[in-house]
Parts: C-alpha cells; structure tokens; sequence
C-alpha cells in the first residue's frame, strides 16, 4: 500500500462550496429582480408621459387651447397618475403655446 492515498473528507471545504454556489445564486437571482423592478419604473413614466402628450394634444384639438392646469387635464381628461411615485411639473406659457412638463419620479 505504498503508493495508494485514503481520501480525506474535508467538510469544511464542502461548506465553503456550498454556502458560495448559494451566494451566486442568491446574487443573481437579486440582481434579476433589481434589472426588472428599474424596467418597470422606466415604462411607467414613458406611459405617464405618453399619456400626458396625448391628453394635451387631445384637448388642443377639443378645445382650441392647451389646457391651464395639471387638474385640468384630470378634471376633463381622465388623466390618472400615481402621485406618491410621481411628480409633474407643469407650466403654461400661453393658450397656444405647449405647456412645459417634466416628469420626476418620487422615490
């Protein structure tokens, strides 16, 4: 039995092993959830946006004039929006002119 080796059991390194394939499990299972909860608030405001282009655009059309006020648009308009996550900046310059609107997200 000169040259024949027992195999030693090392329990600690299985440990290691382990708890490692876990953590790059876990890491990437975390990082899937983060990539997609940053898609999602990233179409929310591109839907909010379009929506406030085509209410705008929706009641120059109806009316003749961009409408005075955010409320307005909600009023008469049916504009609906999540106002915990989002804050819309809106500034008229005139009847005819497009209202300025920025879009900031609330977090």
């Amino acid at each position: 039995m000169r040259f024949q080796t027992e195999k030693k059991s090392r329990p600690q390194l299985r440990l290691l092993l382990s708890v490692s394939v876990f953590a790059v499990i876990f890491l990437c299972f975390y990082l899937g959830i983060q990539s997609l909860s940053a898609d999602t608030d990233r179409r929310q405001r591109d839907s909010l946006e379009e929506a406030l282009n085509r209410s705008i655009t929706y009641c120059y059309a109806v009316e003749g004039a961009y409408p005075e006020s955010l409320e307005y648009l909600t009023k008469h308009y049916g504009l609906t929006y999540d106002h915990d996550r989002f804050f819309v900046d809106y500034h008229v310059s005139g009847a005819n002119l497009y209202p300025d609107v920025t879009i900031l997200e609330v977090k």
